[in-house]
């Protein structure tokens, strides 16, 4: 038996950790490995490699992904896919697996609608919006990121008594923001599924400094708004210094924590013991502390719904 291994979409903590589980076990088990680099745009244009134990040494704590990534517009094109699965017979491949986001599980879709190919794809995304599983390779990891750097800046906002508006990853989604909040103490969270206005926050604000708080952090999704023009609402309202950080792609880098690792090596493993007997096209997920599976294009169909106890704890733990 024959597979290939494809990072896709945005890159995420953990995802080499994931290709080394899932090299290694395929090796352990007698099947070969064909790496695919650049992702979908990779497996288009047929840059593919093969890969053993020794291509995965020392990687199991890198950030990044040592196949590369991309966002692909090709694969959502019939000449794009019909591309990618020229080049996966091409190269003798019996089963893919796709370590992506969602965009990565549509595209491992169309691939394996397009050629009968059986995929397998694993949740990877700093985002944590991918319905069908509880968490995903990568979250925990920028979770602790965004915290460590807030902590650092409440520092300095204690010091001048300053109002920080700290921005993080999430377009459309409001998880990352609201577990970093949650985390970080944050006074207020602003995520893409809760409508607030500015003069609720100036409100939240002025309570805080009456209830004596010399510091006050914001966490903001970066799709829930624009955190500069908040930013002067409040000065011009209040009278209060207030200054905006955007934490930007550290979110995505460094070392992959402990969870992240072992999120990982359990659904790489996984993958390849499922690819060995499977006929369709699965997705991993992970549903109370298991690993589940679930059709590949179940992400597609259903929307993951942000967790309102959790938004409203830390607006609770804000006072």
């Amino acid at each position: 038996m024959r597979i290939a291994v494809a990072t896709t979409g945005g890159d995420a903590p953990g995802m080499n950790a994931c290709i080394r589980a899932v090299v290694r076990t395929a090796v352990g088990m007698g099947i070969d490995v064909i790496g695919v680099e650049e992702g979908f745009e990779g497996m288009i244009m047929g840059r593919m490699r093969k890969m053993d134990s020794r291509s995965v040494s020392g990687i199991i704590n890198r950030g990044g992904t040592i196949l590369r990534t991309s966002r692909s517009e090709g694969i959502r094109t019939r000449d794009g896919i019909e591309g990618a699965v020229k080049n996966l017979r091409r190269w003798r491949v019996d089963g893919l697996i796709v370590i992506g986001g969602e965009g990565s599980f549509r595209g491992g879709w169309d691939v394996h609608r397009a050629g009968r190919i059986p995929v397998v794809g694993i949740p990877a995304s700093i985002d944590n919006d991918i319905a069908g599983t509880e968490t995903t390779i990568g979250f925990d990891t920028a979770v602790n990121t965004a915290v460590e750097a807030i902590n650092k800046i409440r520092d300095t906002a204690f010091s001048h008594e300053r109002v920080f508006l700290v921005e993080v990853m999430g377009r459309t989604r409001g998880f990352l923001a609201l577990e970093v909040g949650l985390a970080s103490g944050a006074e207020m969270v602003l995520i893409p599924e809760v409508k607030y206005t500015v003069d609720e926050i100036v409100s939240r604000l002025k309570g805080g400094r009456r209830a004596g708080k010399k510091s006050i952090i914001i966490v903001m999704a970066e799709g829930a708004g624009s955190p500069d023009a908040i930013a002067e609402h409040i000065s011009d309202l209040t009278g209060y210094e207030v200054r905006v950080s955007r934490l930007g792609y550290i979110q995505r880098g460094g070392s992959p924590t402990a969870a992240s690792v072992r999120l990982a090596l359990l659904m790489g493993s996984r993958a390849v013991h499922l690819l060995r007997r499977l006929r369709g096209a699965r997705m991993l997920g992970v549903e109370a502390g298991k690993i589940v599976e679930r059709p590949l294009n179940y992400p597609m169909t259903h929307r993951k719904e942000i967790d309102m106890s959790l938004y409203e704890l830390a607006h609770s733990m804000s006072i």
